[in-house]
């Protein structure tokens, strides 16, 4: 077997076992990764230095542990609390959490916003004896839709960054036009509205809820650093090769000395311990594995391919994008399709001559947005049934989509349309 098959191989069977196993995706990716070294596929040098995106993973690892940080400093949970007590009807609160657990997911990673603010909901909801089914659900989709917005929000938003070059403002005006973050606005928009009519008999007054009080504001000062620094990145380091993973770590050991010393809400080893190091042994193994796939030129035929499937329309390579990854991102992971798809993309959009940022967007936005068409799809929706489950509350794949597909089909094209309107 030559060295192209077994990459192609290797990268399938990864792909089949990460939806057959999705608790194992990490041991799969590492393990693809290895295989194609022992193969003599990649170089161990290639694959540790060169196919690895040292960059993007110190920015994710970094992210993570800010946002631990500023989940223990109580200033989300303060934040859901208030949203509620203030607002007018069942319905207002209902959205209001809604809303937060989107706009936290721009800066703290999906399943962390989910286990944070799930709980006030689940508290609303047994106050109020309602059921709780359609509030999570809507929690959990609003979470991962606006992940996509900016650059430290999910990792394809990071993955994507690290090949468009892009700094943290990028992500919302970008060559002088408006970025994907409004894009995504735009689509939260219209999902929001979708909402709004799931929840539209939820008419009364919500009950008080306690409130939390703030340990400290230093790990929200320290995002806010965060922020303020990635927005300089393109300036500092244009190739995207080291500032964005070095600022943001050297950010992450400030936090943690700080809480070392001063704060001390949790030892350091168990917060060290609670960090998601399965999503960051299972980026490593992916970026390996589409490394193989992209040396052994299988990228180049799939986008030959595909090239000739749209000839030089435009708008079918635009449509065809969008749709294939919402499809593709519904059952697996979106992880492994976009770091396969975005020089695949790349290449398409040279061969049309379409913008680049036109069809990359909308890639971006169809792999993210398309795991809210099923509970498997997106992380955030697993853990959020599994909760649902633990109380005795099993979801169907038929009460998921009611909700599910309306709001990803709303918020995917209104998205897309603005994405068209600017980029075309």
């Amino acid at each position: 077997m030559t060295r192209a098959w077994i990459s192609l191989t290797v990268f399938v069977l990864g792909y089949l076992l990460f939806v057959l196993l999705p608790t194992r995706r990490s041991w799969t990716a590492c393990l693809g990764g290895l295989v194609l070294v022992a193969c003599g596929v990649l170089d161990w040098r290639v694959a540790l230095l060169e196919k690895i995106s040292w960059n993007v993973m110190g920015l994710f690892v970094g992210t993570l542990v800010l946002a631990e940080l500023f989940l223990l400093s109580r200033v989300p949970a303060w934040l859901a609390e208030w949203l509620v007590d203030h607002a007018p009807s069942t319905r207002w609160s209902m959205l209001a959490l809604c809303g937060l657990s989107g706009f936290l997911s721009m800066f703290i990673e999906n399943v962390a916003v989910v286990l944070l603010v799930v709980p006030v909901a689940l508290s609303l909801a047994d106050k109020l004896r309602i059921n709780p089914v359609p509030l999570l659900i809507g929690v959990a989709v609003s979470s991962n839709l606006q992940g996509t917005a900016t650059m430290i929000g999910d990792p394809p938003s990071m993955i994507l960054a690290g090949h468009m070059h892009l700094g943290f403002l990028d992500f919302f005006v970008y060559q002088g036009r408006p970025g994907i973050f409004f894009a995504v606005q735009a689509g939260a928009l219209a999902a929001l509205g979708v909402l709004a009519f799931v929840y539209r008999r939820h008419r009364a007054r919500p009950t008080l809820l306690p409130q939390e009080r703030i340990r400290s504001w230093v790990p929200t000062i320290l995002l806010g650093l965060l922020v303020a620094g990635l927005s300089l990145a393109t300036t500092v380091d244009p190739d995207f090769a080291w500032f964005a993973g070095a600022y943001t770590l050297a950010l992450a050991m400030a936090g943690l000395l700080w809480q070392a010393c001063r704060a001390r809400w949790i030892g350091t080893g168990r917060l060290l311990r609670q960090l998601d190091w399965d999503t960051t042994c299972f980026l490593m193994g992916v970026f390996v594995l589409v490394g193989g796939l992209g040396d052994s030129g299988w990228m180049d035929r799939l986008a030959a391919w595909l090239a000739g499937s749209v000839g030089d329309h435009l708008g079918l390579a635009f449509v065809m994008t969008v749709v294939f990854s919402v499809v593709v991102s519904g059952f697996v992971d979106n992880v492994p399709f976009l770091l396969m798809m975005i020089p695949v993309t790349q290449q398409v959009a040279a061969q049309v001559g379409a913008p680049v940022p036109l069809l990359l967007f909308g890639l971006l936005i169809g792999a993210c947005l398309g795991g809210n068409i099923t509970p498997i799809g997106a992380s955030a929706n697993i853990v959020t049934l599994g909760i649902l489950r633990r109380r005795g509350q099993t979801v169907t794949f038929r009460e998921f989509f009611k909700i599910g597909v309306p709001f990803t089909v709303a918020a995917v094209t209104c998205a897309c349309l603005f994405v068209w309107v600017v980029w075309r």
